[in-house]
């Protein structure tokens, strides 16, 4: 699809920002990697191949009698008799001695039976945000090998549960900012554009609304419903709508006045038509301005939510969660490391592209 000129002119001024622009590439590769999270960190294989059969355990459920086990329940896939199991095709032996079979089976043939030799690809992280590792001893543990960022407080990996939390916190904000905008834009834009006791009424009800404490109305919901991430955005955008709806309103109201405003009344165009497809492209700046705080305030939030134990369940990964468990394990500096620096890099580049965003937006501002 071919963009306008105008837009054109504003890709031209956004890719003008060097800042801006790669922290849009280098944002889109962490939030690709992040978005396809169970294929980065999972502790089940991507595939396995078993007498000649492809399984995708990252997306289906297996028992473990498919790989010659005893039981129907889903394998740990990193058990030396399953590893054996598959590497071998099912041979009994495997539950003796595994490393054994796997070494005299390299040839194809083990004690006279064919070996149909198998495989298993594992993911770049072979951890779950939730996967337990009991070969531990201490946790939280520091970095090694097996784990590049450490291990928290219930010896699961750090990394993956950055990774994961990088994905809820990306996915909250961007929810939270649509939603909060859609509705602050178009109550700004009805306040503005008609006036009057309208204006009046809603400015006072909006007040009223803005002086409600958000985060006692948090806990009592959480006090009575089970929190989770939709019931957490709701109440996040039901508090966050007002931010805009004050820059909105005095965009409207100053430009209501304006000659091609009049010339449509005239022509009998409708008040929807003006407000929004005449009246709002001209409130942009002043309105995507906004949205590196709306942005960084929604990430905070969230953190911050989490951090003192309102936000989203235990179970969740999460930033907030992690920022705690530094917190009560000063003795592992890794724990407040990943956090710091996840949420650092995280809100540098919402920021630095949303400002990219309102100077491509700005007719007053030329890149060269």
């Amino acid at each position: 699809m071919k963009l306008s000129p105008l837009n054109q002119r504003r890709w031209r001024n956004f890719r003008s920002n060097r800042r801006a622009f790669w922290s849009l590439i280098v944002f889109s590769v962490l939030f690709f990697i992040a978005l396809f999270a169970e294929f980065v960190a999972n502790d089940k294989p991507l595939l396995v191949s078993y007498r000649g059969e492809i399984f995708t355990p990252v997306t289906s459920f297996y028992p473990e009698t498919t790989f010659g086990g005893d039981f129907q329940t889903e394998p740990d896939y990193w058990e030396p008799e399953l590893i054996c199991l598959v590497k071998t095709g099912g041979l009994e032996a495997c539950f003796d001695d595994p490393e054994g079979v796997i070494a005299d089976a390299a040839d194809g043939e083990f004690e006279g039976e064919r070996v149909e030799a198998g495989w298993i690809l594992r993911p770049p992280v072979p951890y779950a945000f939730n996967t337990i590792n009991y070969g531990v001893a201490n946790a939280p543990s520091a970095p090694d090998a097996d784990h590049w960022l450490g291990t928290d407080d219930q010896t699961r990996d750090v990394l993956a549960r950055v990774i994961y939390g990088f994905r809820i916190s990306v996915l909250f904000a961007l929810i939270v900012t649509f939603f909060s905008s859609l509705v602050g834009i178009v109550a700004g834009a009805v306040q503005g554009f008609f006036g009057g006791w309208l204006d009046l009424i809603f400015q006072r009800l909006i007040e009223i609304w803005g002086a409600t404490p958000a985060l006692y109305v948090i806990i009592i919901m959480g006090a009575i419903f089970t929190m989770n991430f939709t019931l957490l955005t709701f109440l996040i955008v039901l508090f966050s709508w007002t931010a805009l709806v004050g820059v909105v309103r005095a965009e409207f109201l100053r430009a209501r006045n304006f000659e091609y405003v009049r010339a449509a009344r005239a022509l009998g165009v409708s008040d929807t038509t003006i407000m929004f497809r005449h009246m709002l492209p001209n409130a942009m700046v002043a309105t995507v301005t906004l949205l590196p705080f709306l942005i960084t305030a929604a990430v905070g939030t969230l953190t911050g939510l989490d951090f003192l134990g309102f936000g989203l369940p235990p179970s969740y990964p999460s930033l907030g969660e992690l920022a705690l468990q530094a917190k009560n394990n000063l003795q592992s500096p890794h724990l407040a490391w990943a956090a710091f620096v996840s949420l650092t890099v995280l809100l540098s580049l919402m920021v630095f592209i949303f400002e990219g965003v309102r100077d491509a937006f700005d007719p007053r501002k030329t890149f060269q």
